[in-house]
């Protein structure tokens, strides 16, 4: 087993690595600047996410040392647990801001089951466009693939998590339109889409979730209600300047004008603390793990590997652009984290154990006979 990691640790793309502890690194100095500010700080946060950090880390390099191949014969297996954790979280759940989400493990500790349905659904449209070899021929497969993962989404969306339905939504959505399919296709997905959201406005989204959207559109709507956390972010991100008020030091933090700050608002945080510097440090180090995680795409030897990693890329890119978009006011609010950098152990280490699922695909395609689709 000794010898299985180091020559995994050999054969992994540390690039990926740093960028990764640089992301969770900032993280934790962001969630600190947040605890310290109380009047008698018990570091409990901090303490967690560090905790969080470590084992999602063993996590990572155990799943790189692991061939990710063997996860295609999990697939079906992974689903049906999917399905299981949806609606045993939907009957014995605990809800926490208006969503029924969490399953209460020790005291206030929970764990998020659908931050590991994510992974799973990666995992299964790998397996299904590795079978299909990179193509959706058929209006049969489409419809095929739309009603597997449009169970899942429809049970995140019962919780209510309108964040993580769009997010899997958007993973689905994103490898669509890289594989080979019919155009047509697209346009079908679209009407379906619009047809989703029109169904769901009526009967799915709750008063404060519209009301979310409806603020998005007229910030002024309602300042003092629903609009209150989009202008309290936009004014920490502002009040940064070029290089912040110092860790501790920003007022909108500080004084609890800016509200759920080490989940949500984390990117304000280290914006209105770090300043333009801080704020542009977190895009580039997405920006680099983004392209680290291509780079070992188009490497891939087989498309379950280069499909999964793909998910993982649009999954990735796609939360951070819906958490830093809602931070600066170009999104609604959506309760999204901000992948390795807010607080949260499900979302954490599910997130490295994506970039230990990244990094098996790194290490074990050498010698790996080629099974890509042309």
């Amino acid at each position: 087993m000794l010898r299985s990691i180091i020559y995994a640790l050999k054969k992994a793309d540390w690039p990926l690595y740093l960028v990764v502890i640089f992301l969770v690194a900032l993280g934790i100095v962001g969630i600190y600047s947040v605890e310290v500010t109380a009047d008698q700080p018990t570091y409990t946060l901090v303490i967690r996410q560090s905790i969080f950090a470590i084992a999602g880390c063993l996590l990572m390099i155990a799943f790189s040392v692991i061939d990710y191949r063997r996860l295609r014969g999990w697939t079906w297996v992974l689903y049906g647990a999917s399905i299981m954790l949806l609606l045993g979280v939907l009957l014995f759940g605990t809800t926490i801001r208006g969503t029924k989400g969490w399953f209460m493990l020790y005291g206030d500790l929970g764990f998020q089951p659908v931050e590991l349905i994510k992974v799973f659904v990666i995992i299964l449209l790998g397996k299904l466009l590795y079978d299909w070899r990179g193509e959706i021929a058929s209006a049969r497969k489409l419809l095929y693939l739309v009603g597997l993962i449009g169970v899942l989404i429809g049970l995140v969306l019962a919780q209510p998590d309108f964040g993580s339905s769009f997010i899997i939504a958007a993973t689905v959505l994103g490898l669509l339109v890289i594989v080979k399919m019919p155009r047509r296709y697209l346009a079908w997905i679209g009407v379906f889409l619009l047809i989703i959201m029109v169904v769901g406005w009526q009967f799915v989204l709750r008063d404060y979730q519209k009301e979310r959207i409806l603020t998005f559109i007229d910030p002024d709507r309602d300042p003092y209600g629903s609009g209150y956390n989009i202008k309290q972010s936009i004014i920490a991100v502002g009040s940064g300047n070029f290089l912040g008020r110092g860790l501790a030091l920003g007022p909108q933090s500080r004084l609890n004008f800016l509200p759920v700050q080490e989940t949500d608002f984390i990117y304000a945080v280290i914006a209105e603390q770090l300043g333009f510097v801080g704020a542009s440090l977190i895009l580039g180090l997405c920006v680099a793990l983004v392209y680290r995680l291509i780079r070992i795409a188009r490497r891939a030897r087989d498309d379950f590997g280069l499909f999964m990693i793909m998910g993982t890329v649009i999954y990735f890119m796609f939360q951070a652009l819906m958490n830093i978009g809602m931070n600066i006011g170009l999104l609604p609010i959506a309760g999204v984290p901000l992948p390795l950098v807010s607080y949260g152990g499900s979302s954490l280490v599910v997130s490295l154990l994506l970039i230990g699922l990244a990094q098996s695909v790194q290490i074990h395609n050498t010698g790996a006979t080629s099974t890509r689709a042309d």
